[in-house]
């Protein structure tokens, strides 16, 4: 079981040379921040991470959250105790506030800073991260769209994590389409404007839990005659425990979480079915704004589970790297006859090293790129640099949630099969990191589901013109690539990548309004094809800072551009493998009959 060593001078180093942060710092948006403040940041939240949150993995998964009856109550929801030591201490610590608005108690940290909070913290225990993270989606809809009674009412505890939130969305028959929701909402007669929500919900991450006193949960439902579908749907806040004048907790709400799910992986996260019988709520914003009011969080959620990928595939590799520097398996190449050598110099295994690290710094990049560009969009004074960075930002967004939760199923696997037989025994601990990763590239829209709005709606983003801007910007990156010693091919198989991708995006404009089937047909494909050129693009950038003798050892530098090398000359290509899947139509794919395919 390996520890966790938090990873800050990539941190540093992708967020000033790749994404910018001096850039945002400039802004008169961001000015009340310094860099140096926000390297002390980083620097206490990797020791307590590493200290605090990192050793409660284990109980994450081995113990689990518990679910209890109550004799004559609401049934309770039990977690490890050390999730409660750990997360009172992230309480008091006041991080959980940095990004918020600092009239209800944040810092008004730029979103990057969050980011890298938020790295650390997933990669320390995903499961228990979760519990903040959900509170920053119900943050974040409150601060947008409540009165401004709620937001003095919850915000401030809510930022802090004395209080924490909740989204409440699917139903049993309302998934993915979150139009088919039932839960339904009266108006209370002579009332403070307060509503009764009666209706069941499902997959609530932390709905029921002991971590904290009071839990605010956010429901979707319909009101009185309400049309069907997504326009008929409207938000409440709906407190565990009501509110008395004086703002202590009153009586108990008609919340109650009846069972938690039996997962695969992230034992410690409870995941609740949430019952509400004439629960007491209010309005959030507007009356059948409800579906207006959730995507005010979607894209830093969306955001959030894809740097979810970036943190398990981290955490694997350094326990798969530390286990092949340990083991001592066969004889090497070059090593004296009989000598049992450490598993790491085997080619085979060596490229499965290289394979994770060279993902891990790419997902990083595309990650905190994607955070920038949604920083530089807040602080943006003029509509048509806002525009740019906003469609960056919405560029980048099914990439970075699609494509590093996708790539951590493989980078976690892959540190299984460095484990070789003693991956597949529980004690090692490495299969929680493969278990635990499977479930981000299902939430928060499937990676399905990110494709056809990759295809859907960035694509239509100025015909396409937003991803070829980008693609421009990466072929100007070759030119300088190319005056880099030791690069080898990088600059010749991005140079492929980028007319690869630019092949595809053409297709995919063309048949888009006259086939829209083999439009979502070839989302999938196009979303790796993409997403692995925009990681090199950005790995070109890293490269080239590290090249220029940024201020970081010499031994840092020269592995970035290693790493960089890799990606080009080894994971890259396999973009033009990708683009007969783009064009194909989808024809192939409905060929058999639904009896066929038995």
């Amino acid at each position: 079981m390996s520890d966790y060593t938090p990873p800050i001078d990539d941190i540093r180093f992708v967020m000033n040379h790749v994404a910018d942060l001096g850039g945002i710092l400039a802004t008169e948006r961001f000015s009340h921040v310094d860099a140096d403040s926000i390297d002390a940041v980083i620097t206490e939240v990797a020791r307590f991470m590493a200290d605090e949150v990192a050793p409660t993995n284990v109980d994450g998964d081995r113990i689990g959250s518990q679910w209890h009856a109550s004799d004559g109550g609401p049934a309770t929801v039990v977690t490890p105790d050390s999730f409660k030591s750990a997360y009172e201490k992230w309480v008091a610590s006041g991080f959980g506030a940095m990004p918020f608005d600092p009239e209800y108690g944040g810092a008004d940290f730029p979103w990057i800073s969050a980011i890298a909070v938020q790295e650390m913290y997933t990669t320390s225990n995903m499961a228990l991260s979760l519990c903040p993270l959900l509170t920053q989606g119900a943050i974040d809809a409150i601060h947008a769209h409540g009165s401004t009674e709620q937001k003095n009412t919850y915000l401030p505890k809510m930022m802090t994590g004395e209080w924490t939130g909740t989204m409440n969305l699917t139903e049993p028959q309302a998934g993915s389409d979150v139009g088919a929701v039932s839960t339904k909402a009266q108006p209370i007669a002579d009332s403070d404007g307060a509503w009764s929500i009666t209706g069941q919900k499902i997959y609530i991450t932390y709905g029921e839990h002991d971590l904290a006193e009071q839990i605010i949960h956010l429901v979707l439902a319909r009101t009185p005659g309400s049309a069907p579908g997504t326009k008929g749907i409207s938000m409440f806040v709906v407190p565990k425990y009501l509110l008395n004048e004086d703002g202590s907790l009153g009586e108990r709400n008609g919340a109650e979480c009846v069972s938690i799910e039996h997962k695969l992986g992230i034992h410690g996260s409870p995941t609740c079915v949430m019952q509400f019988e004439g629960a007491t709520g209010w309005l959030v914003g507007n009356e059948h704004d409800g579906m207006r009011n959730m995507f005010t969080m979607m894209n830093n959620a969306r955001l959030s589970v894809g740097l979810q990928g970036l943190s398990l595939s981290d955490r694997a590799f350094q326990q798969s790297l530390q286990y092949a520097q340990d083991r001592e398996q066969g004889t090497a190449p070059g090593a004296p006859k009989g000598a049992a050598s450490p598993i790491i110099e085997h080619p085979d295994v060596r490229r499965m090293l290289m394979t994770q690290r060279a993902w891990i710094d790419a997902m990083r990049a595309l990650v905190y790129t994607n955070a920038a560009a949604l920083d530089r969009a807040d602080a943006a004074t003029d509509a048509d640099e806002q525009r740019t960075w906003r469609e960056l930002a919405d560029l980048l967004i099914p990439l970075s949630k699609g494509l590093c939760t996708d790539v951590c199923n493989e980078m976690t696997s892959l540190a299984l099969q460095i484990h070789g037989g003693m991956g597949y025994v529980e004690e090692t601990g490495v299969a929680q990191h493969y278990r635990d990763a499977r479930i981000a590239a299902i939430y928060e829209g499937t990676n399905g589901i990110q494709a056809a709005d990759l295809v859907g709606r960035k694509l239509a983003m100025r015909s396409g013109g937003v991803i070829t801007d980008l693609l421009d910007e990466f072929d100007l990156r070759v030119k300088e690539l190319a005056d880099i010693d030791g690069l080898a091919t990088f600059p010749d198989r991005l140079s492929e990548a980028v007319w690869t991708a630019r092949e595809a995006t053409a297709h995919l404009v063309s048949i888009a309004g006259s086939d829209p089937r083999s439009l979502l047909a070839s989302s999938t494909p196009y979303l790796r094809l993409l997403g692995t050129t925009v990681c090199a693009g950005f790995l070109a950038k890293s490269a080239i800072a590290a090249s220029n003798g940024a201020d970081y050892p010499a031994d840092f530098l020269s592995a970035k551009v290693t790493g960089a090398k890799f990606f080009g000359e080894q994971i890259l290509p396999t973009t033009a493998g990708l683009l007969a899947a783009v064009t194909s139509r989808a024809d192939d794919l409905f060929a058999l009959t639904s009896d066929q395919l038995l």
